[in-house]
């Protein structure tokens, strides 16, 4: 672990030792600094902003009530808070019908428009950003969330296992098939896609 990273893992510590000793700061200042990223995690797996909400209200809610039993030798404080949230947001979407929506931005994975665009070339990335999107969707849940965690999040493959609950060489394999599923689901739009998206990945 890099020096920074200690830091930042002992002023955590720290703003939750004031909280559970009743600073109501604490609280707000451990919301302060998760709440988009978690936000955008839920957002990511759920595609859709109401429910991504609720999902990050329910985790925090959760993870306050039960801040005691947060073990900061076990993991950080984000690995064990995307955890409650990737458990809710299983819930959730074994319950609804997934819509379409433009799920590439959040992952940066949209393909850039150059300063000065022909139509048709706009056409083009159009339809290319929109087969990037139908191509994550079509993943299932498990990889999806492996992908959204590893180059949405940027997290590690030890970190993405503790999320997903599995072991760190099953959390490998996922994002690999994730990345597999992809290529095969662009293969037919073009091999230059495949290019730009491999960049992003």
């Amino acid at each position: 672990m890099t020096l920074s990273r200690k830091r930042s893992h002992g002023e955590i510590d720290a703003i939750i030792e004031r909280a559970l000793n009743g600073d109501q700061l604490g609280y707000a200042e451990l919301y302060d600094r998760f709440a988009a990223s978690l936000y955008r995690l839920c957002y990511s797996l759920l595609m859709n902003e109401q429910d991504a909400e609720d999902i990050l209200q329910e985790s925090f809610l959760y993870a306050f009530k039960n801040l005691h039993r947060f073990d900061s030798g076990k993991a950080s404080l984000k690995t064990w808070l995307y955890t409650i949230a990737v458990s809710r947001c299983r819930n959730t979407y074994r319950r609804k019908r997934f819509i379409m929506v433009d799920i590439t931005q959040w992952l940066g994975l949209e393909l850039k428009a150059p300063a000065s665009e022909a139509p048709e070339a706009a056409v083009i990335r159009r339809d290319a950003n929109e087969s990037i999107a139908k191509a994550l969707l079509d993943l299932s849940p498990r990889l999806r969330e492996a992908i959204v965690l590893r180059y949405g999040q940027g997290m590690t493959y030890r970190e993405i296992s503790e999320v997903m609950g599995c072991p760190q060489k099953t959390a490998e394999s996922r994002v690999r098939l994730g990345h597999q599923r992809l290529r095969q689901s662009l293969q037919p739009v073009g091999m230059g896609l495949l290019e730009e998206l491999q960049k992003a990945l």
